[in-house]
């Protein structure tokens, strides 16, 4: 049977809140990332969502640029951690809760990614876990030995 190996969250052992399941899978040279999202794990917070004091009317202004940058950077540094880099990156799917954030991911990626892009499916969702993420990208990867 091939090895599988944990991949976690930048400075995390383990998945975040307890949860039984893992972020990321090192199998074989084949890695796979769940749904990553815009989580600061170092100041534990979400980036790209102004934060409100608690009875505030008015809706939290959202930065999508801030959250995508940041979920390309928790990307980055898992693949580092397994061993490889976001060239190593051949599909990154994209779940938004509006398509409009999609747009400021196009100039965002060039960042991130040289080409050839990885292959990408872009989905609209009704919702994700946490009301302040406005997107997530799960990733394939493939490091040679």
């Amino acid at each position: 049977m091939v090895e599988r190996k944990a991949i976690n969250y930048p400075g995390h052992e383990a998945g975040l809140g307890g949860r039984i399941w893992t972020p990321g899978l090192k199998v074989g040279p084949w890695i796979f990332l769940s749904g990553i999202t815009s989580v600061d794990y170092d100041a534990k917070k979400t980036v790209g969502i102004e934060e409100r004091s608690s009875g505030s009317l008015t809706p939290p202004k959202k930065d999508p640029e801030a959250q995508w940058r940041q979920v390309l950077t928790n990307i980055k540094s898992m693949m580092e951690q397994a061993g490889g880099s976001m060239a190593d990156v051949v599909m990154a799917n994209v779940f938004v809760t509006d398509m409009h954030y999609y747009y400021d991911y196009e100039w965002v990626r060039r960042e991130f990614f040289v080409e050839p892009y990885p292959v990408c499916t872009a989905v609209e969702v009704g919702a994700l876990v946490h009301t302040e993420w406005m997107l997530e990208i799960e990733v394939i990867g493939y490091i040679e030995d």
